[in-house]
């Protein structure tokens, strides 16, 4: 009644005129999956970005909820993305680390073992107060073990015991004083700076202060 088909199946695969009907159904399955990848990256980058200003301008503490607006996204999908508040702020202070790696990589090179390591403390307590009450997560997160911020400021806990065995070496350290002392130290001390506003004059002075007891 309608004519005859070109098309006849073996199985079911689709033949025309005898040959496999030729189709593209892996690359038409991949495209949503791709554009749904490439739509989730954009997301989670501008959460990251408006996280970043609003962290600089109110502090780690801030609203999750502004973050969200400022990103122009659902909290849905904050809250997915990152789904407490330490996910996403060790994940905004990544680049921040790796800045203070890279600075520590060049005290180590440059500088006597003693003043590598004093050099050291102080941008690290200068880099840990860049956010308003950045110091008081950091201290929280060593006590969890698996908090995302305590992986995330794990590797300035080891580049701090990596810069403190070498002045120890060298006769410049005390040799009973370990690396995670330090750096509660550095923390705490960090934490005087944000809340008296020291510029960085300021700031020098009271992380010298406040480490001497560090060195011999």
């Amino acid at each position: 009644m309608w004519g005859r088909s070109p098309f006849n199946y073996v199985g079911d695969i689709p033949r025309y005129q005898g040959r496999p009907l030729v189709t593209n159904d892996t690359d038409a399955s991949t495209q949503p999956s791709r554009a749904l990848r490439a739509d989730a990256r954009r997301n989670r980058d501008a959460i990251l970005a408006a996280a970043r200003e609003v962290f600089e301008t109110e502090g780690v503490l801030a609203p999750l909820d502004g973050i969200a607006v400022r990103a122009r996204v659902g909290n849905a999908t904050l809250y997915r993305n990152f789904p407490v508040r330490d996910d996403l702020l060790a994940a905004v202070l990544r680049a921040n680390v790796e800045e203070a790696l890279t600075e520590s990589d060049t005290f180590a090179r440059d500088l006597p073992a003693k003043e590598a390591l004093s050099e050291w403390l102080f941008h690290l307590v200068w880099q840990l107060r860049i956010w308003h009450d950045l110091p008081y997560c950091v201290a929280t997160a060593q006590g969890d073990p698996d908090s995302s911020m305590n992986s995330a400021t794990n590797p300035l806990l080891l580049r701090t015991d990596a810069l403190l065995d070498a002045a120890k070496a060298s006769g410049t350290a005390h040799p009973d004083i370990t690396a995670a002392e330090v750096f509660e130290l550095a923390t705490t001390l960090s934490w005087g700076l944000d809340r008296f506003h020291d510029d960085r004059d300021a700031a020098r002075r009271r992380v010298r202060i406040g480490t001497a007891g560090v060195f011999v």
